[in-house]
């Protein structure tokens, strides 16, 4: 099974008001596809939908309309065996507090009927750092230990695909960083990971695509991708001077799109820099230019983001 994670139009429509006369739409049209081992961001603003998308997906709430495949089961008719083969950790997680570590990883450990429960416990105690703790109550730990235990229970009965609701929110950069280390060496096991955030950063460095939501899928590609789709990309040639016929000389080299001259350098649009820069600078070289170095002008992954948000906002304006 190459799908994971399979929506087609999945819509989620909520009736507010007194008397319910009102529809609010959460998710609108959904169709994606995530991959196994694939590690999918979702990213959007505060009340894009992204959490409501996640409580569907793993069978806590139903769908207006449209449908999904998770791990191969059909959502809305085999909705206890899709909770068995996920893993959710929500934004605002609840545990035990007066029970030990121990404990509350033993009780989620029977609700999923995981075949050897102490040597599960014991395995993700000691793969997240809390094994000395084991023993103390759960409401003893700081913000970061309790997030890590919840990633704990999350795993417990070793789930096919794993929902990460803002895993990092709220944390310090140590635990921060705790829980992003963690991510990575699940992703080096070939776990699916389907994780909502806010950072940016985080995103860009952890996963192999993201889709941008805003309750519609507004795009969907590897950080990369949607860079290079957006702003393609954009080399500097710095030069000791600059001869305005250079901008000629270079526009001419197959490969280059616009040229344009900026007090000393040359920023010269190109569709694959690794093939042409060598030709750019020794034809520059050739015309007597000093080439001081060379650079590529990066966009991030929070540029695209801006942009795909803010342009989402203006049409439904």
């Amino acid at each position: 099974m190459r799908n994971m994670i399979k929506t087609q139009g999945l819509t989620k429509i909520f009736k507010i008001g007194k008397k319910q006369e009102t529809e609010l739409v959460a998710v609108d049209d959904l169709s994606l596809e995530v991959e196994r081992g694939e590690v999918f961001g979702f990213l959007g603003p505060n009340g894009a939908g992204k959490t409501t998308t996640v409580r569907m997906l793993t069978g806590l709430i139903r769908p207006s309309s449209g449908s999904a495949q998770i791990a191969g089961f059909e959502l809305g008719k085999n909705d206890t065996e899709i909770r068995r083969n996920v893993g959710i950790l929500t934004e605002s997680p609840g545990m035990y507090e007066r029970l030990s570590a121990e404990k509350n990883l033993t009780i989620f450990a029977n609700l999923y009927d995981v075949p050897d429960i102490d040597k599960a416990v014991n395995k993700y105690l000691s793969m997240l750092g809390l094994w000395e703790r084991r023993h103390d109550a759960v409401g003893s730990f700081s913000k970061g230990m309790r997030q890590k235990l919840v990633v704990a229970r999350a795993l417990i009965h070793e789930p096919q695909i794993l929902f990460l609701d803002e895993p990092t929110t709220g944390l310090d950069p140590e635990a921060s960083k705790t829980v992003r280390d963690f991510v990575e060496e699940l992703k080096t096991e070939g776990r699916t990971i389907f994780m909502t955030t806010h950072n940016l950063d985080e995103a860009e460095r952890l996963c192999d695509r993201v889709g941008i939501f805003q309750q519609k899928l507004l795009t969907q590609d590897s950080p990369a991708n949607l860079r290079e789709k957006m702003y393609g990309r954009r080399v500097v040639f710095h030069l000791r001077e600059l001869q305005p016929a250079w901008v000629d000389l270079v526009s001419s080299i197959p490969g280059t799109g616009s040229v344009e001259a900026v007090d000393n350098k040359l920023v010269v649009s190109l569709k694959d820099p690794d093939e042409s820069n060598p030709e750019i600078v020794r034809t520059l070289v050739a015309a007597g230019a000093d080439v001081q170095f060379v650079g590529e002008i990066r966009h991030s992954l929070e540029q695209v983001y801006l942009e795909m948000v803010k342009g989402s906002e203006r049409v439904q304006q």
